[in-house]
């Protein structure tokens, strides 16, 4: 490899920590936080996609038929971490709102505790399913 292809393979970090230190400063001014979240989310969204497409535009030009494959390969890889990825942050969510209800209403009624932890472990099961799903992604690839 030469010294090109380390620079290239350097700009997309350098890109995310710059976009992150623009996003601080741009807090510590007074722009919103979800303006700025939204912003960081852009950023790292054109990141994934540019260096998501550029692997697969230079196997395609060279006709190398191995490099696709490797490609589809870590597709399924990106596609299981992201099925268990945003499984697990959709379970985090729910069972952040769903648990302290939970106790809010156990605390009034004991009697209300078997029906408060149905729905703290319906969030918890969101997770569970987002990981069965990359596991059936990841038996397909070998």
């Amino acid at each position: 490899m030469t010294v090109f292809d380390y620079l290239l393979m350097a700009l997309p970090v350098v890109f995310l920590i710059g976009s992150v230190l623009l996003a601080v400063k741009a807090v510590s001014r007074g722009k919103s936080r979800k303006t700025t979240m939204l912003m960081q989310l852009a950023s790292f969204g054109f990141v994934f996609a540019v260096c998501m497409i550029c692997p697969f535009v230079a196997s395609a030009a060279t006709g190398d038929v191995a490099a696709a494959v490797a490609g589809a390969d870590g597709m399924a890889y990106i596609g299981a971490a992201a099925a268990t990825g945003l499984s697990c942050i959709g379970g985090g969510i729910a069972v952040g709102n769903a648990a302290p209800a939970a106790i809010g209403a156990t605390s009034e009624d004991p009697k209300a505790f078997g029906k408060a932890i149905i729905f703290v472990a319906l969030g918890e099961g969101i997770a569970l399913y987002g990981m069965l799903i990359s596991i059936m992604i990841l038996s397909k690839i070998g």
